[in-house]
């Protein structure tokens, strides 16, 4: 019997090269969201900071230029701060996004894999067919008697 052939074999690679895609566009994503995370918490502990700073000034003595100063540094943390949370709130989008394409497009190879192993075993059930056939013909040759064949 002839040797198996999946037809559906270049499908099956070229969804294995999407999958592959879909698979380092997750590993960017997982690092830019990580990469985003890190800088929205600096942003949030350099806002801290100045927080603790312009309340321990007001312990003692405020100069007014110091608190003008400080309260600008203050606003431009903040405003700095809402810009992370903007990007770390895209750069979960752009994950979750892409997790979900990932995930497709490894459905997709599974449903491929499952046709080629239900193509495989209906090649291997009819090989044993044919196999059983032939061994059943050989076996039937065998119990005729010689001289019924002459």
């Amino acid at each position: 019997m002839k040797r198996f052939n999946f037809p559906l074999r270049p499908v099956a690679v070229i969804r294995a090269h999407q999958e592959l895609r879909a698979r380092e566009a997750l590993a960017l994503s997982i690092r830019a969201y990580a990469e985003s995370a890190e800088r929205l918490a600096a942003a949030r502990a350099r806002v801290a900071e100045i927080e603790s700073v312009m309340f321990a000034s007001r312990r003692g003595r405020m100069r007014a230029a110091d608190e003008a100063a400080f309260f600008q540094a203050y606003r431009r943390e903040c405003a700095a701060e809402v810009e992370k949370q903007r990007l770390f709130l895209a750069a979960r989008a752009e994950l979750d996004r892409s997790r979900e394409a990932f995930f497709e497009a490894s459905r997709r190879v599974k449903t491929v894999e499952r046709l080629e192993q239900r193509a495989r075993e209906s090649y291997r059930l009819e090989f044993l067919r044919s196999e059983q056939a032939g061994i059943d013909e050989i076996a039937g040759r065998r119990s005729i008697p010689r001289e019924a064949l002459s």
